[in-house]
């Protein structure tokens, strides 16, 4: 029989005015991996904050037994001591410091000098060259974080974590941020880890991917454990976790929709961008498209294709310089000097980073609603209070935003229910055309439904909707059209049957191939001359 490694008994964990964990039992046998899933909200980060003494033992009721001892953890340094090490979803790297200074960061190496204990460097820089080998990462330990891409910095992060000596590796949504093909080399690592004799928990909404790599899932509802399977043992399909999770049958993951598609709407021509710090680096290459009334665009391409810089720079020039080209809405063609200017004139952007530039995580629900329109419950610049409530409590139910109150802060709400809140915010201004980019990241499938459902809500109110994803599935399953982005340019548009993820892909690659080949080619003739 497989030995149990953890075993977390009758888990009791309360709020001010809510039970997030109800007599939660918990098991993980030594050298599995183990999936955590559920709705968000559902507890499962709570859980494991539990285990790794984010919530120190004395603030829950319960027991952790962990390698056949009682555990009472009372911050991350207890639990580190034990080999126990938790990824949050948010990565907790310092941007200006280097990859080796954030993996030693108060786990140093240092040696007596005199009455001083002083930091060996020479010896975090070869141990940081070791660790960065055993998870594949081939960069400078000097290289300051912010210089690499997200996928390498949650390399970075688990490579920290075996500095740690980690026994057991909690990841909470490792590939929430990334693109399929980080996905993929991620979670071979992970696997690679499994052979190393490490146990890992992961907290995952991409079920394709708990499917592919969990030897078992643990299914979490509402505070409370639901079931566990195991590979092998039980019948693992997607729909029964669907089931276990929201409680109900989810015969379709996209509501459907007969599309009522009018005349164009909002078009954008010859639009070119260059980045804000680069001088001459071209980010956005003279690109057009057009999105009809009542019809769902979706912009396809990878991480680091221009999406989010498309955008954002036709949002009142939120990003880049030296901007030309020409936004046409309803027929004519306007201006948006800044953001308060395209707010004005109908266009909203939802942000993908809800967290660091969507919210403000320490003000109510209430307030993070209403910040964006604030003229519509106003009387001579002064907010009418009560008609604030009254708007923040009918977005709350209208969205079914989980919470105690519209006055509960922003960022104690699980990312679903954060997602909701921004959502209501771009409903609230009230636009004629709302981009809204990567909406459903880290989110469960019952939250990515309302979502999908309130997207075909507006376009069957006549409005312009761009959606922006990295998943490709969900591109299929809501979008009337997509445009597919490569390095700042748009390489080809598709519509009805052509929408395919592997015809998405081959426009990519292709394109990628004639770039490449092109680059060469040009190079080759400078030589000549």
């Amino acid at each position: 029989m497989e030995k149990i490694l953890l075993e977390m008994q009758s888990i009791t964990k309360e709020f001010p005015g809510v039970r997030a964990l109800d007599n939660v039992t918990f098991q993980v046998r030594e050298g599995e991996i183990h999936a955590l899933v559920g709705e968000n909200g559902a507890g499962k980060s709570t859980l494991m904050n539990v285990l790794s003494g984010w919530y120190p033992h004395g603030s829950y009721e319960g027991k952790i037994i962990y390698d056949g001892n009682e555990c009472k953890f009372f911050n991350l340094k207890d639990s580190e001591k034990v080999g126990i090490v938790i990824i949050h979803q948010e990565l907790g790297l310092i941007p200006y410091l280097s990859i080796a200074e954030n993996m030693f960061l108060g786990n140093e190496t240092a040696h007596k000098v005199g009455p001083l204990e002083v930091i060996d460097w020479n010896e975090c820089h070869n141990k940081a060259i070791m660790m960065l080998n055993r998870v594949g990462l081939d960069e400078n330990p000097e290289t300051l974080v912010k210089d690499i891409g997200v996928g390498k910095q949650q390399m970075v992060e688990i490579a920290r974590a075996l500095a740690k000596n980690v026994r057991l590796l909690i990841m909470d949504e490792p590939t929430a941020s990334l693109n399929d093909a980080d996905s993929q080399r991620l979670l071979q690592m992970v696997q690679g880890m499994k052979e190393h004799g490490i146990t890992c928990i992961i907290i995952s909404h991409k079920l394709n991917e708990v499917e592919e790599i969990a030897d078992a899932i643990t299914v979490i509802r509402d505070g409370a454990t639901i079931e566990t399977l195991y590979k092998g043992i039980d019948e693992i399909t997607q729909s029964r976790i669907i089931k276990d999770m929201v409680g109900r049958e989810m015969t379709d993951q996209y509501p459907k929709r007969v599309p009522k598609i009018g005349q164009i709407g909002f078009e954008v021509r010859d639009w070119n961008v260059y980045h804000p710090l680069y001088e001459g680096r071209k980010v956005i290459d003279n690109v057009s498209f057009n999105v009809r009334k009542g019809e769902i665009v979706g912009f396809a391409g990878l991480m680091g294709s221009g999406r989010t810089e498309l955008a954002m720079s036709i949002f009142g020039k939120a990003y880049g310089k030296d901007i030309s080209g020409k936004i046409i809405k309803d027929g004519k063609e306007v201006e948006f000097r800044n953001i308060a200017d395209a707010i004005n004139q109908g266009v909203m952007y939802l942000t993908e980073d809800r967290k660091g530039a969507g919210l403000n995580l320490i003000d109510d629900i209430r307030h993070n609603i209403t910040i964006a329109n604030l003229q519509a419950i106003s009387d001579r610049s002064v907010i009418n209070e009560n008609e604030e409530i009254k708007v923040a409590n009918e977005y709350r139910k209208r969205l079914n935003i989980r919470s105690t109150g519209i006055l509960q802060p922003t960022g104690t709400l699980s990312g679903g229910n954060q997602q909701k809140v921004m959502l209501s915010r771009g409903l609230f201004s009230d636009p004629d055309v709302l981009i809204l980019d990567e909406p459903t990241r880290g989110i469960d499938v019952g939250s990515k439904y309302e979502i999908y459902t309130f997207m075909n809500q507006l376009v069957e109110e006549g409005k312009c909707l761009i959606f922006i994803s990295s998943e490709m599935p969900e591109l299929l399953g809501m979008c009337d059209r997509v445009y597919v982005l490569n390095e700042g340019r748009i390489i080809s548009e598709l519509k009805g049957s052509e929408i395919t993820q592997e015809r998405i892909m081959d426009d990519i690659l292709t394109d990628t191939r004639k770039r490449a080949k092109n680059g060469a080619n040009s190079k080759s003739n400078e030589n000549e001359n």
